[in-house]
């Protein structure tokens, strides 16, 4: 999926500014899906996903699918 992202809207989420952002990710809403970015390196590449990508992780991501557990 090739898409210009030339005057995309990046939205970070609002608890990133307790850190200063230093580790951080960006996100587009696009027409024809989303793209993420690394906060340090705006200039770099983006991670594309289709809308329906992004909501399988994101539901995912609700689920605790991805929690990390601490190891005893």
């Amino acid at each position: 999926m090739l898409t210009h992202l030339n005057g995309a809207v990046w939205r970070k989420a609002s608890r990133s500014n307790g850190n200063g952002g230093s580790n951080c990710v960006e996100v587009a809403f696009l027409d024809t899906g989303v793209a993420v970015r690394d906060s340090k390196n705006r200039t770099g590449p983006a991670l594309m996903f289709t809308q329906a990508e992004w909501i399988a992780f994101v539901d995912s991501t609700k689920d605790g699918e991805f929690d990390i557990q601490s190891r005893a």
